[in-house]
């Protein structure tokens, strides 16, 4: 107990902790920034990151969505509305389908439920609107991103692939 004591008063009179931490701010000081500049450089990100919402097509064109309402039965914000109808040759597509980015939790379980990957959570995480209203993406919103980021979302599924 008395050598506790005198090792405290030792390590307070000669200032040990402080010295400790100025010799670690002396370290790290010197050595190479791990620091990115944003804008123009850009950090790696997880081919399983959830970033803006895409209906994705199949290579022929056609849209990948089969109106299962999987996705708007298992969203848990309910964020999701499909609407559907029966085409001519007895499938059914999506008349709807719209996703209020606001409500979404981006919990990826759309994703997950979708049996033809329809859905999906794509790489792009700068997006940013001014009004409530650019926030609630309708079929057109969705298909277009689906096309603009096709490749990365393609690369991004082959990759988590093993992992599903």
């Amino acid at each position: 107990m008395k050598m506790k004591t005198l090792l405290q008063v030792f390590k307070s009179f000669f200032l040990l902790e402080f010295l400790k931490a100025l010799w670690l701010a002396t370290k790290y000081f010197f050595r190479p920034k791990h620091t990115i500049n944003y804008p123009f450089e850009k950090g790696p990100l997880s081919p399983r990151f959830r970033g803006e919402h895409a209906l994705r097509r199949y290579p022929n064109g056609e849209e990948r969505c089969i109106a299962c309402k999987l996705c708007e039965a298992i969203c848990p914000a309910q964020a999701i509305t499909i609407e559907a109808e029966p085409r001519d040759d007895g499938s059914r597509r999506t008349t709807r389908y719209d996703i209020d980015m606001i409500k979404c939790i981006y919990c990826g379980y759309c994703q997950e439920a979708c049996p033809v990957d329809a859905i999906v959570e794509g790489p792009n995480f700068e997006y940013a609107a001014e009004t409530r209203e650019e926030l609630y993406y309708d079929k057109t919103k969705l298909l277009e991103n689906g096309d603009r980021w096709e490749r990365e979302i393609a690369a991004n599924l082959a990759a988590d692939a093993p992992y599903r």
